[in-house]
């Protein structure tokens, strides 16, 4: 265990930091004091349309369930396998597609970064 003293506007800073990259307050401290990379950055747009897939996928699962349910009861299924296949990788190549996707700095951020910058010097 590794234990420092920062004031209350720095813990702030550390928080805020921590929470942008999406990370709790040790592990942004850790990556950040042993220089390894933080998580890409994602827009708020990017993870809500992450998320919309992830229900849409879980839709299709559920309708890839009950088609092959009805297949084996004889029954006409709901839907034509292959085309839930298709949709289905479809859904995980967009999801793989979104995941790469960095975010560009905004000028908020460069504002941030001039400010730390002038407490630093």
């Amino acid at each position: 265990m590794l234990e420092a003293r920062v004031n209350a506007i720095e813990h702030e800073m550390i928080k805020l930091k921590a929470q942008d990259a999406g990370l709790s307050i040790a592990e942004f401290t850790r990556r950040s004091v042993l220089l390894k990379p933080l998580p890409k950055r994602l827009s708020k747009i990017t993870l809500a349309t992450y998320r919309e897939l992830s229900r849409i996928g879980n839709n299709i699962n559920q309708l890839t369930r009950a088609t092959h349910i009805a297949i084996k009861m004889g029954l006409h299924p709901p839907a034509a396998p292959q085309q839930l296949e298709q949709l289905q990788k479809l859904l995980q190549q967009i999801g793989r597609e979104l995941s790469q996707i960095e975010t560009e700095p905004t000028d908020e951020d460069d504002i941030d970064d001039e400010e730390d910058s002038e407490e630093w010097e």
